[in-house]
């Protein structure tokens, strides 16, 4: 999805490598728990993370199971500004709004996200596709958004322009809604994922106008007419009301390479990308650590995020480390 890793305000890595300033590294989408990923990570050889972990302290383990609404690295990456925010109110979209150049909300009001989405039909239930697969660009963004706007705003919110796939919405109702994350619900049945029953009622019954008023959309019709995937919803996620970043707190440098291939479930594309990460970016980490570098490194799955930290140490210390051996494979299981 634009914008969810590659365009945030934390610096995402290079394919070429890491930035020299970085102190800690965010990985996420390293694992999967679906049968052909398991297999997938079997597999797969990475000889760059092995040496490095042998180098690094296992440290603090953030997360539960794969149905929080919150990814476990977005809980790491709320941890690290300072948020404070229940599971599905850690306030993303008030932070990208602001990287979008959008105003603040006023007092009291909440930021939403609303992602152009299609919502596919299937026999018995309804699975939200990648966005990105829409291949929306900016003129049927803004018409379609221009559409919906009276629809929103005739109960009291506002909407925003922030890019094709970023509209935002501020509301008194989104300062403490609940919202499961885009890459949570992607190539999913959205029914489990969709908002609380009594707090989520005004978004579902406003998710069903929409998609009456897109039904019949010309920019739709011509997007079918090319055999093109019509929008024919939003989904609304990164709730939450705008919070300070903590004093002192780091800013994590996120590497997003593994996540779209792992969205889009190709196991090939996904392990080459993970080893092109562990040639680049963890070579590159591993490098520091035997110089002593002091920094950190977060694995994430879809249940947990294990953060991995390193300490000056002595030549000695450094020069034992090279004969030690440890398998990546039971870290990024436990993901």
């Amino acid at each position: 999805m634009e914008g969810m890793l590659t365009d945030t305000p934390w610096r995402p890595c290079t394919a070429q490598g890491i930035d020299n300033r970085c102190m800690h590294l965010v990985v996420p989408f390293a694992a999967s728990l679906s049968e052909a990923g398991a297999q997938t990570l079997q597999s797969l050889r990475l000889p760059q993370l092995e040496r490095l972990l042998s180098r690094l302290e296992r440290g603090v383990q953030t997360g539960s199971d794969e149905n929080t609404l919150n990814l476990p690295h977005e809980q790491v990456l709320a941890r690290s500004r300072g948020w404070v925010g229940d599971d599905g109110c850690l306030p993303f979209a008030a932070v990208w709004a602001q990287a979008d150049g959008l105003p603040g909300a006023p007092d009291g009001q909440g930021w939403g996200l609303l992602t152009p989405s299609h919502w596919q039909l299937g026999r018995e239930q309804i699975e939200l596709r990648d966005p990105d697969a829409l291949e929306l660009d900016d003129a049927e963004s803004r018409a379609l958004l221009q559409a919906v706007r009276d629809l929103f705003e005739s109960e009291g919110w506002t909407l925003h322009w922030g890019a094709t796939l970023r509209w935002y919405a501020t509301h008194e109702s989104l300062a403490t809604l609940a919202t499961a994350s885009l890459d949570r619900v992607i190539g999913r049945h959205i029914d489990d994922w969709l908002p609380e029953r009594l707090a989520g009622r005004q978004v579902r019954r406003l998710q069903s106008e929409l998609q009456m008023l897109l039904h019949t959309h010309p920019i739709n019709d011509a997007r079918e007419a090319r055999a093109a995937l019509p929008v024919n919803s939003v989904w609304l996620s990164g709730t939450g009301r705008t919070q300070s970043l903590a004093s002192g707190s780091e800013e994590p440098t996120v590497d997003g390479r593994l996540r779209a291939p792992l969205l889009a479930q190709d196991w090939a594309a996904w392990a080459e990308a993970w080893q092109a990460l562990d040639a680049q970016v963890l070579g590159d980490l591993d490098a520091r650590a035997a110089r002593g570098e002091v920094f950190s490194l977060t694995l994430c799955g879809e249940r947990h995020a294990v953060r991995f930290d390193s300490a000056p140490r002595s030549a000695w210390q450094r020069l034992a480390q090279t004969w030690r051996s440890v398998s990546c494979l039971p870290v990024l299981r436990s993901l």
